[in-house]
């Protein structure tokens, strides 16, 4: 006679991973709805200043952060999709392993997100749409930060959410 299923109860049960990805799927929702805006609201190559430290603007980047191989003739198109795969996976690995980490899961959630909406960008487009662009004037000088993303914020917010988990992890490991 076949014995019955074990039952978990809730006390011994394990986080799911499910929570996480839905954050990481509300990134690229965000993400993908404001390049939407963008492409059918400005023309390509144009700025639309809102204040005296940021503008809107639409441009291509077919390389990485800050142009990082955007000169080269298509190849980085293919090489940053997969490192974007390749990370992505290594990511949600990481989420399934550390179940219950609410911090380090909600980090790795904010940069799969980011990550993937990237990776939409590039795999439809070949480049990825930036559009935020702040600078700082200063002695009728301006220097602008390269323009970017929500998914390149996204993608910052996690990395200085892993930053903090990892301050708290050390300081309570010292206590």
């Amino acid at each position: 006679m076949p014995s019955a299923p074990t039952l978990r109860t809730t006390a011994t049960r394990r986080p799911g991973v499910w929570p996480w990805l839905l954050v990481a799927f509300g990134v690229i929702v965000v993400d993908q709805l404001s390049k939407w805006l963008v492409r059918h609201s400005l023309p390509l190559d144009s700025s639309l200043p809102f204040t005296s430290f940021f503008n809107l603007v639409y441009i291509h980047n077919p390389g990485a952060a800050f142009s990082f191989l955007a000169a080269q003739p298509g190849w980085q198109r293919w090489f940053f999709s997969a490192l974007s795969l390749a990370a992505s996976a290594f990511i949600i690995w990481l989420l399934l392993r550390n179940r219950g980490k609410t911090l380090f899961s909600l980090a790795l959630a904010f940069i799969l997100g980011g990550a993937l909406g990237n990776l939409i960008d590039r795999v439809l487009w070949g480049k990825v749409t930036d559009f935020l662009d702040f600078y700082l004037t200063l002695h009728g000088q301006q220097w602008h930060w390269p323009a970017f993303n929500l998914a390149d914020s996204a993608i910052f917010v996690g990395a200085v959410l892993l930053i903090v988990d990892e301050l708290r992890r050390a300081r309570a490991q010292r206590s």
